[in-house]
């Protein structure tokens, strides 16, 4: 249930009404909006005593049951758009924001090059992994912590914030020491003690939508790590699995207006791993925009024959800014800010 209260309660008025709810066996989440503040109610607790007096509050302007198994990541939790700012920069809204970079940290100075290209065609966040779930064990698996701090230096000389991928709870708080945004996988969507962990931070997350993935489980995911107090999520499409092999996975872009009309909650699309070829990146990620996409997260690399990882689908540097570019006009078309 959520707690709608009055936009003239005080602050006394919001602690006795997240008092009743803990006594009551819940936890109360509030969400502080520009007007008034809406009180999350989540939990296994006493249902009948909440409903029948948490209306009698002084401040309360109703109590509304939710059916849907997504409370706060859900639109009745908060019907406006969530915009997550990362230090001054803003996805969601009217926002349409680049993260791009290469696939793998492989050096210093392909990390470098990427970077400064990423930014000079226009991306606001650099995306890099340094910790990489390969399906083989013999596949490169990434720098580890001196990837990390490749990336944080990169930071430093460009000022892109940085988004890379954490696989293991026991690893949250080394990648969260090092990371803007702390990405989860695929592979790792119903990863429940590493999306938990993520939960305890205060790091932002972008949370990809698993292969076989569907938009409940994917919302309830995301419910997990909000639940945790963690409120600042990104929804990330990235392909799902079907009977195609003509691309690495199938782009499902219907999830962003479905998503859209399910959840306040950011959605960025990865045309990337989405189609597998770099070709095919660009006409998929104007169809997102049009879609409603708040974002891209997208792969670029200076050399992709020498890339380690995922070269085939990485754009080259003046691809990227080209695509960038014919991107403007429809962004403008759509009422985006890129």
């Amino acid at each position: 249930m959520i707690v709608v209260m009055e936009p003239s309660a005080t602050e006394e008025n919001i602690k006795e009404v997240e008092e009743k709810v803990k006594k009551c066996g819940f936890q109360p989440h509030p969400d502080k909006g520009e007007h008034q503040t809406v009180i999350g109610v989540v939990g296994e607790g006493d249902r009948e005593a909440a409903l029948n007096s948490l209306g009698a509050y002084p401040g309360v302007d109703e109590v509304i049951e939710i059916t849907k198994p997504y409370k706060l990541s859900g639109k009745e939790f908060k019907p406006e758009p969530t915009v997550v700012d990362i230090d001054g920069v803003k996805v969601g809204g009217d926002n349409f924001t680049f993260m791009a970079g290469p696939c793998s940290v492989e050096s210093k100075e392909q990390l470098f090059e990427a970077a400064k290209a990423a930014k000079a065609g226009g991306a606001k966040m650099l995306r890099g992994g340094a910790f990489k779930p390969r399906t083989s064990p013999y596949s490169f698996q990434g720098l580890k912590e001196k990837g990390l701090k490749y990336l944080a230096e990169a930071r430093e000389e460009t000022g892109l914030k940085v988004v890379t991928e954490v696989m293991d709870p026991r690893e949250v708080e080394l990648v969260a020491k090092y990371a803007d945004v702390l990405q989860i996988g695929a592979r790792n969507m119903q990863n429940y003690p590493l999306l938990r962990e993520v939960g305890k931070t205060d790091t932002p997350v972008l949370l990809k939508r698993a292969m076989t993935g569907t938009y409940r489980e994917f919302l309830l995911a995301a419910e997990y790590i909000m639940a945790g107090g963690n409120y600042d999520v990104m929804l990330c499409i990235r392909g799902i699995r079907t009977f195609v092999q003509d691309t690495r996975y199938t782009l499902d872009l219907s999830a962003v207006p479905v998503l859209r009309e399910l959840t306040h909650l950011p959605i960025v699309v990865d045309p990337s791993h989405s189609t597998g070829s770099w070709k095919y990146v660009p006409s998929i990620s104007k169809a997102a925009l049009a879609a409603g996409a708040d974002g891209l997260l997208c792969e670029i690399h200076p050399d992709p024959k020498n890339a380690l990882s995922d070269g085939p689908q990485s754009l080259k540097p003046e691809n990227f800014k080209e695509m960038v570019e014919e991107m403007k006009p429809i962004a403008e078309a759509v009422g985006k800010k890129i």
